[in-house]
């Protein structure tokens, strides 16, 4: 049907951003590794989390990827220091820099770990105008003392919406895991540890198709309308 037979009486049209296969030629295309920014959340000593990370983040690196893991040690609670300290510093810079996540948590109570949560936390939706999380790829698994659940990853998920990335449908949730770890901290073979191949590789590959094009994909029809507006009103003020 021709948009102009559409009757839309509440909708500004004219703000509607729909692509064309030319649209894309232009977009630049990155040349550079993709990056990936991994956390945790757990500070025991002999973490399964931090160990699951480290499976991950070897993949990613032999998928051709460049990853950095955040250590949560000395992470203070939301609003419990100011932003100007060095670990929230490293934390948003490391947001920023990234491209795609991985959030590994274990399930404590039937849920993530405060820990998590508190890292997330500390992640804002903007900085000045720069928002580190939208638009980015997200992947979500989860370590558990006993049989098999997916609450930290579902809780995750909600988490991944707010922030506005781009969650992958795959995740990995790991069942006793400390029976999936050998002595010197490696992942056996197992279905689990085809589970976590198969999350990466889904993660990489989401990466690259959405890196360069995020911008767009995340773009609102509802903030265009409110800046434009805006415009609108500093316009008509210039000419008062």
């Amino acid at each position: 049907m021709s948009q102009h037979l559409i009757k839309l009486p509440n909708v500004d049209a004219g703000l509607f951003h729909t692509p064309l296969a030319s649209d894309f030629d232009e977009v630049g295309r990155s040349s550079h590794a993709p990056r990936f920014l991994l956390l945790y959340g757990s500070l025991r000593e002999k973490s399964y989390s931090r160990l699951l990370t480290m499976e991950a983040a070897r993949l990613l690196e032999a998928m051709g990827g460049e990853v950095k893991i955040f250590d949560p040690h000395g992470l203070p609670l939301p609003d419990g220091e100011p932003d100007s300290h060095p670990k929230v510093r490293e934390l948003r810079e490391l947001a920023q820099w990234a491209e795609g996540m991985v959030w590994t948590s274990p399930e404590r109570h039937g849920a993530m770990t405060g820990i998590m949560k508190a890292q997330i936390d500390w992640i804002p939706l903007s900085i000045g105008a720069v928002r580190p999380t939208q638009g980015k790829t997200l992947a979500v698994m989860e370590v558990s003392g006993g049989s098999q659940s997916f609450n930290a990853v579902n809780q995750m998920r909600i988490l991944g919406r707010w922030m506005r990335m781009i969650t992958i449908p795959n995740q990995s949730s790991v069942a006793k895991a400390f029976l999936e770890f050998d002595d010197e901290g490696r992942m056996k073979p197992s279905s689990y540890y085809e589970r976590v191949v198969d999350v990466m590789e889904e993660l990489f590959k989401f990466t690259l198709l959405t890196r360069d094009v995020s911008s767009f994909l995340v773009d609102r029809y509802s903030e265009r309308r409110e800046t434009a507006e805006e415009l609108g009103k500093r316009v008509s003020q210039k000419e008062i």
